[in-house]
C-alpha cells in the first residue's frame, strides 16, 4: 500500500512480512469518514490499524554486559543487553551501546534506541542479529578470534547473538534466523589475507606499479 502526498514526488511502501510484521494494516471495519483520505484513496473504507503497544518495563531485569575490541578504535565499545523473563524463559528487552570514542557516539544511541523499541515490540527479534552480521564496510572489516567480520555493525550483531544464545533464546549461531549470517563469513586458514577491496569487497588486492589495485573489479586507489 503506498501513501501519497499532493504536491510531493514520491511515495511511501510499506511491505508486511512475517518476521517484522507491518507499520500499518487495513481492514474493513471503518467507515470512510474515519480513515485518512490518503488510505482512503486506495481502500474505501479502510481502517488504520497500529502495531501493538511495547512490552511494559519491571523495575528490574537481567543483563549482562559485553567488551567489543574493533581493531581500528582506539576505545572498546561496551554493549548491555538486559533481558525479561516470561513464562521462567527469558527473551532481549533493550540493549545499551556505549563507548569513550566520540566518533561513535551519535550512531551507538541511534542503534540503542533502535533495537531497545524493536526489542520491546515482543516477537521473534531474532532477525536483528541477522541484519546486523549482514551490514558490509566498504572499507573493510577486521579479523576476529578466527573469523572475518565485515564491519563493526555486524561484530555488535554477533555479540547480541552470544547473548541471545547464552541465555536459550537462541539455540545456536545462525539458528532461528531467515538465513545462516556465517555464509558470508570467512574462517581463517593459516595466516590473514589482508584487507578486502573497498570496491567490490574481495581480498585480490595486488601491488601494480607502487599502487594497490584488486584483480577481481580492478579498482585502484592511484586512480
Amino acid at each position: 500500500m503506498a501513501a501519497w502526498d499532493q504536491g510531493c514526488k514520491g511515495c511511501t511502501t510499506y511491505r508486511p512480512n512475517d518476521v517484522t510484521g507491518s507499520v500499518l494494516s487495513v481492514s474493513q471495519e471503518a467507515s470512510p469518514s474515519e480513515v485518512p483520505d490518503q488510505v482512503r484513496d486506495g481502500a474505501e473504507g479502510a481502517e488504520v490499524v497500529y502495531m501493538s503497544e511495547p512490552l511494559d518495563r519491571p523495575q528490574e531485569l537481567e543483563g549482562a554486559t559485553y567488551k567489543l575490541k574493533w581493531p581500528d578504535s582506539e576505545h572498546a565499545i561496551y554493549i548491555t543487553v538486559n533481558d525479561l523473563v516470561i513464562a521462567g524463559h527469558r527473551r532481549p528487552f533493550e540493549v545499551f551501546i556505549n563507548s569513550k570514542n566520540m566518533e561513535h557516539f551519535a550512531w551507538t544511541v541511534a542503534l540503542t534506541r533502535m533495537i531497545s523499541a524493536v526489542f520491546r515490540r515482543g516477537g521473534d527479534v531474532s532477525f536483528v542479529v541477522e541484519e546486523l552480521k549482514a551490514v558490509f564496510d566498504p572499507r573493510g572489516g577486521a579479523w576476529m578470534q578466527g573469523k572475518y567480520v565485515p564491519s563493526i555493525l555486524a561484530a555488535i550483531g554477533g555479540v547480541i547473538e552470544k547473548h541471545m544464545i547464552s541465555t536459550g533464546f537462541l539455540a545456536g549461531e545462525g539458528m532461528g534466523l531467515k538465513a545462516d549470517p556465517r555464509a558470508d563469513i570467512v574462517a581463517i586458514n593459516g595466516a590473514p589475507r589482508g584487507k578486502s577491496c573497498s570496491a567490490c569487497g574481495s581480498f585480490e588486492l595486488r601491488m601494480v606499479e607502487g599502487c594497490m589495485t584488486c584483480a577481481s573489479c580492478g579498482y585502484s586507489k592511484c586512480g
